[in-house]
């Protein structure tokens, strides 16, 4: 049963694998464990009660029960996944970008438009952290990102479905010189992890449960991701590489999108390199 729920979840079958390149075949790889893992995590918990002292003498039946994986939980995961997919697909296709702008550190930001996505945003750059301190500060500790990037008003975890995939609502602050103003997002975000590389993905979802808060303008994230790699002569340097698609709804013109799309891009990094330094 197990293999075909990951087979229907990660949405490919053995000649798509076998067809696939680069960092798609490297995140699919890892991608098959993980609703091995959301069934591990449920049977998880009552061992952490155990550890924690409560006698297993003790415990009542349905203490020891392991969870079972429900369908909402298994279509967060697909949500996630096939973000994931669909944006490293966007980055191995080389052909068409175009480089925006060139920092003095090295960064670059290439753009190109996609049929079907529109214009989309490619941030590289190198950052002085191990991959598992960026995968720690990006996705374990999404929650606190607002306290060293001014540009984040707040991230909430809404749902945390087994380890690897979170349901967040997050809302940007009001700053001088954004161009784009404040919006809010509500998006599923899911993570795969290597020894020496981490996926993390991202996509809108929409929950009747919360809707479009009042006051602020709903952007929607498109499939999106960010692949952290160890450098190979410097363990302690990661390779960072962030897509970006979004529609920042509203009624700006795309020229000014255009603009602050990338801006943000760099911001961030400079915020996030900013935070490196004082650890």
């Amino acid at each position: 049963m197990l293999p075909a729920v990951v087979k229907l979840c990660c949405g490919i079958s053995y000649p798509h694998l076998r067809s696939m390149a680069g960092l798609q075949r490297r995140a699919v790889a890892v991608i098959g464990q993980e609703i091995t893992h959301l069934q591990r995590w449920g049977q998880a918990q009552p061992n952490i009660r155990t550890r924690v002292g409560l006698n297993h003498n003790d415990a009542k039946l349905e203490d020891i029960k392991p969870a079972p994986v429900n369908e909402d939980q298994v279509f967060y995961v697909k949500k996630g996944q096939e973000a994931m997919q669909k944006a490293l697909s966007m980055l191995e296709a080389r052909e068409g970008w175009k480089v925006e702008i060139k920092e003095d550190n090295g960064d670059v930001i290439c753009s190109k438009v996609i049929p079907g996505v529109g214009k989309v945003f490619k941030l590289e750059a190198v950052l002085e952290a191990s991959v598992e301190e960026l995968y720690d500060l990006l996705f374990v500790r999404v929650e606190d990102i607002h306290k060293w990037n001014p540009s984040i008003q707040h991230i909430k975890v809404l749902k945390h479905i087994g380890p690897e995939t979170i349901v967040t609502h997050e809302v940007s602050a009001e700053t001088a010189g954004n161009l784009i103003g404040q919006r809010d997002f509500l998006s599923v975000r899911h993570s795969c992890k290597q020894k020496s590389s981490v996926y993390l993905g991202g996509v809108a979802i929409h929950l009747e449960s919360f809707p479009p808060q009042a006051g602020f303008v709903r952007a929607e994230d498109g499939p999106t991701c960010i692949v952290i790699k160890a450098l190979e002569m410097d363990t302690t340097k990661s390779s960072f590489t962030w897509l970006l698609n979004m529609d920042v709804k509203g009624w700006l013109p795309k020229s000014i999108v255009n603009q602050g799309l990338p801006r943000a891009q760099l911001d961030f990094t400079r915020h996030l390199r900013r935070h490196l330094s004082q650890r």
